[in-house]
């Protein structure tokens, strides 16, 4: 095995102090993800999505957040999926973002809702046809027996665009949306003493920002 125990680096980014944050956490991370994109930082909008099976697994991987407000966060992906699967049995998630450029991460957990068939059918039609073709053509998440399948079916789709002109949203697709309950801002700091704010929703419906021990 390749010895990695001593990989590391030392933080150094300003301090975060509660203070000097927004008592709106859904605008605090509106600041945050535009200094990522101004950053240039790879992919910003990409996140951690993890999510728990009906046997307390829990499972994460990557999407893409295509929208978000104080209504929630949304993303896009096929409800067949495992992540689709497991987000109809429990529909609780957690999303975390890493801003390595600034030192940053956020973590939000919450509820998980469907946005409506509308939302998903404009945001599909709005995809590149490569990417629509792709999602219709995949069974996520199933097992195949070779990757020739999917060009077959690829093929098949894109020879019926080519007659018809469009590709219907698939109803097995669409967007979920995040309703957060927390946040967490995350800045690295000398000597792993990073700063931690945490906003949690009070039953009355007020953010409490508060800092924890890193």
């Amino acid at each position: 095995m390749h010895k990695i125990d001593h990989l590391r680096m030392e933080y150094g980014e300003k301090p975060l102090e509660p203070a000097d944050m927004l008592d709106d956490p859904f605008m605090q991370f509106a600041d945050w993800l535009q200094e990522a994109i101004n950053a240039e930082v790879l992919e910003p909008n990409a996140m951690t999505l993890a999510t728990v099976g009906p046997t307390g697994r829990p499972s994460g991987r990557i999407v893409l957040l295509k929208g978000f407000g104080h209504q929630g966060f949304v993303f896009y992906t096929n409800y067949l999926s495992r992540k689709g699967e497991e987000l109809a049995q429990n529909p609780y998630a957690a999303l975390v973002f890493f801003w390595g450029p600034l030192e940053r991460q956020v973590r939000i957990e919450g509820s998980i809702e469907k946005t409506d068939r509308e939302s998903s059918e404009i945001y599909f039609s709005s995809r590149p046809v490569s990417s629509q073709i792709g999602a219709a053509a995949s069974p996520q998440s199933s097992v195949i027996p070779s990757r020739n399948i999917l060009e077959h079916e690829m093929k098949a789709l894109a020879h019926a665009f080519e007659k018809h002109g469009t590709v219907p949203c698939p109803e097995h697709w669409g967007g979920y949306r995040m309703v957060p309950d927390m946040f967490e801002f995350w800045q690295g700091r000398r000597s792993r003493l990073h700063d931690r704010i945490r906003y949690q929703l009070s039953d009355h419906g007020k953010w409490k920002k508060e800092r924890l021990a890193p």
